[in-house]
Order: C-alpha cells, then structure tokens, then sequence
C-alpha cells in the first residue's frame, strides 16, 4: 500500500510538472503554438475573415504577390470596410466575393465554403490575425475536407515588445486576442467537433 501510494504521488507530481510546463509554453509562446503559416504557396481563392484591418491589407499584398487571382471576403460586421479597404491597397473590385451573412468563425467556414465550391476553388489561403489563424484553419478544414486550405496570417502586433507606444499598445491589444484564443479554441472542440490539432 505503501508503496503504491509513493507511485501515485511521483506520478501526480510528474503530471503537474508536464501541466505546468505546457502552461507555460502556451502562454510565453503564443505564435509558436497560435499560429499556422503556410510559407508562399499558390491558391485559386483567398478568404479574408473579418476582424481587424491587417487581415485586408495582408490579402491585398498576397494578391499583388500573385498568390491566388480572387479575394472572398467573409464576416457580416465589416465586410464592406475590407472590401473598401483591398480596393485602396490595389485590388480590382471584380476579383472580389462578398461573403456578408457570418458573425463567428464557424459560420465564416459554413456560409464561405458553398462559394468556394461554386468557384471551383480546390487551393485556398485563409487569411487573418497570427494569434487566429490555428482556429480559422482547424474550421474551414473540418466543414470541408475536400479543399486543401493554407494559412498566410497578418502579424499584426507581433514584436511590439521594444520600439515605439503604438507597437507597445499593439502588443497588448494583440496578445489579449491571443490569451483568449485558447479557450475559443477548446469551445470549438467541445461544441463543434473542431480539432485545433
């Protein structure tokens, strides 16, 4: 008894020890474990997701890059805005969808994807925040497994650590999203299935 009772504390102890360290490693390392960049890679779509700014500028470039020749924009609470804003960064406006209906990640997936399978789209690049980019993946992947989905996120607020107070409140603001994510992440498992894995 005596000795089963020593491998149970030497096990509990190891245990937390490994629950520590990957507590640790979550949260001093946020874009290590946030986020999925796929690297260049040529796509027949580019979904930008609503949220921040930086994810239209960010789409704006890889289309001026050659990345894919259409922008789907996706997310009912500013999906006017991004477009305005991909037209002043270079885009034409007859290479972009709108998709205007979703306010959540999972209906971004759900109301894009019927248009992407209308475009014909097998090579997507979602595009959106680093700290967003596991969760927005993990969606698409998961309501369509038949397209081969790629991430080339913004990193906006990324190394706002040193330099100027804008760069500083970028951090901030950018690494709260991020603390958060963790827990939308495990929501989206628990409730839709959604592995972030």
């Amino acid at each position: 008894m005596r000795r089963l009772r020593r491998y149970f504390w030497r096990a509990f102890g190891f245990l937390a020890a490994v629950a520590i360290l990957l507590g640790l490693t979550v949260f001093l390392f946020p874009k290590q474990v946030l986020t999925v960049d796929s690297g260049p890679v040529k796509a027949d779509v580019l979904v930008v997701l609503g949220g921040t700014p930086d994810r239209a500028v960010r789409a704006a470039e890889l289309f001026k890059q050659g990345e894919a020749p259409r922008i789907l924009v996706s997310g009912g609470g500013d999906s006017a805005s991004n477009k305005k804003l991909l037209e002043r960064n270079g885009v034409t406006n007859t290479v972009i969808i709108m998709e205007d209906k979703s306010r959540t990640t999972r209906e971004n997936a759900e109301y894009s994807i019927p248009l992407l399978r209308q475009l014909g789209a097998h090579r997507v690049i979602i595009v959106t925040t680093w700290y967003h980019s596991r969760r927005a993946v993990a969606c698409f992947e998961h309501f369509a497994p038949d397209i081969t989905f790629y991430s080339n996120p913004s990193y906006f607020g990324y190394g706002g650590k040193a330099g100027d107070e804008k760069r500083k409140a970028d951090w901030k603001r950018a690494r709260r999203y991020a603390d958060s994510e963790y827990f939308k992440l495990l929501g989206y498992w628990v409730c839709y299935g959604v592995c972030p894995i």
